[in-house]
């Protein structure tokens, strides 16, 4: 029998991405500026480039966006060409977005220390107990989950401006006594940290290029994002479609999040339950699906405002019309429209093997729908009552909410 043949070899590495910092080219290694001087282009902001001199090959500054350099990037492949980063290229770094689109094993890598590397040798801080992030072209609330008692944060500034917004945003969520450290140009000659707290912030000239730390302290009463599933209703704007919090943790035990998953939220109302989700984990994704504009309009200012705007993409319409658009999910919410026929057989259909689905109904004709889901498909169906205590007139009394009912469905 003839042996198979072997896929074809790609071609030797010929793309090299070098980390450089303040310090310049003076302590690169050996073989990282062999690198360097042996590509016959090489692609890199001004700063960078300005570092990297005096260069063998030609220079070619990244041009904004900076993906409209990719073409010619791919274009050079098998010739020896090389990227100029910031530091470590694989954190928050353009070492993986090209690593999408040359293969590994034609690059070659050579990091510096990161900025966050070089910011917790500067305060004494453990790499593994700080939470690491960027702001540099995100929306700066992004940082609202990670604001919890006594946590630890660096961050990469998107601009001088950067940690004063951050200073103003601690302040307000009652976190005033936090203090904040700028490192700017770590590793140069220019190298400078400053530090204060929130409350008053008043550092000025700023660099552009800095590294913000955070240590957190909170004032009681201070607006801190609680960790468990179930939020305070009061956490949503809302105009009376949301889950509530007692249902909506027992919602979100059901659909099982898991990490980097995807979940369809079907009649999204005001998106409490696509924002949960991804709280759950920072690669967890939500599609939120919802006819009315305003309630759309609604779920963006709620998912912006507890820093999951990211990574919830709102779609318009009704959910029989979207679905075929939606990317694949691991889990399906059913809040809204849980009657409309063929919805929830649509949803089955939809979920791969292990995918769940869970709906919840209020109405005698939502609960039919999942009566007759439960009867066709099996899976798991349950009735949710809360009631809360409230003033009878100089005592107290139950009073309770509508009964939930909730269907629970995992493709087996």
């Amino acid at each position: 029998m003839t042996a198979p043949l072997s896929p074809e070899p790609g071609p030797a590495p010929w793309l090299s991405i070098v980390g450089i910092g303040e310090d310049g080219r003076a302590v690169l290694s050996p073989a990282a500026a062999a690198a360097l001087d042996g590509a016959a282009v090489i692609y890199g902001g001004r700063r960078h480039l300005a570092l990297a001199a005096p260069l063998a090959g030609e220079a070619r500054p990244w041009p904004s966006p900076i993906t409209d350099a990719y073409p010619g990037i791919m274009a050079r492949r098998g010739q020896p060409t090389c990227l100029l980063a910031t530091g470590d290229p694989f954190h928050f770094g353009i070492g993986a977005e090209i690593a999408r689109l040359v293969p590994a094993s034609e690059i070659r890598a050579f990091p510096q220390p990161s900025a966050f590397s070089l910011a917790a040798a500067r305060l004494g801080w453990s790499l593994p107990e700080t939470a690491c992030l960027t702001l540099h072209g995100r929306d700066l609330l992004g940082i609202v989950p990670h604001l919890q008692p006594g946590a630890r944060l660096l961050a990469l500034s998107w601009d001088d401006t950067t940690p004063g917004a951050v200073a103003s945003l601690l302040a307000e969520r009652g976190l005033g006594r936090s203090r904040l450290t700028v490192l700017e140009a770590m590793g140069g000659p220019r190298e400078r940290v400053r530090d204060g707290t929130a409350d008053g912030f008043s550092l000025t000239g700023i660099a552009a290029l800095n590294t913000l730390a955070v240590e957190v302290v909170a004032e009681p009463g201070a607006r801190i994002l609680p960790l468990s599933p179930g939020l305070d209703d009061a956490w949503f704007e809302n105009d009376g479609q949301l889950t509530k919090a007692e249902i909506r943790a027992v919602t979100l035990a059901a659909l099982r999040p898991r990490a980097g998953e995807i979940l369809w939220d079907l009649g999204a109302g005001s998106g409490s339950i696509s924002i949960e989700w991804c709280l759950r984990h920072p690669a967890n994704r939500a599609v939120a699906v919802e006819r009315r504009s305003d309630r759309a309009e609604r779920i963006a200012r709620n998912a912006k405002a507890l820093g999951v705007g990211a990574r919830v993409r709102i779609v318009g319409g009704t959910s029989l019309e979207a679905l075929p658009a939606l990317p694949s999910a691991q889990a399906i919410f059913v809040g809204g429209g849980v009657a409309e026929p063929g919805l929830l057989s649509a949803c089955r259909a939809a979920l791969a093997p292990d995918g769940r689905c869970v709906a919840n109904a209020v109405t005698l004709e939502g609960e039919a729908a999942l009566l007759a889901a439960f009867a066709e498909s099996g899976g798991a169906l349950r009735r949710l009552s809360v009631a809360h205590a409230v003033p009878v007139g100089g005592l107290t009394g139950w009073r309770p909410a509508m009964p939930i009912t909730q269907w629970v469905w995992t493709h087996s």
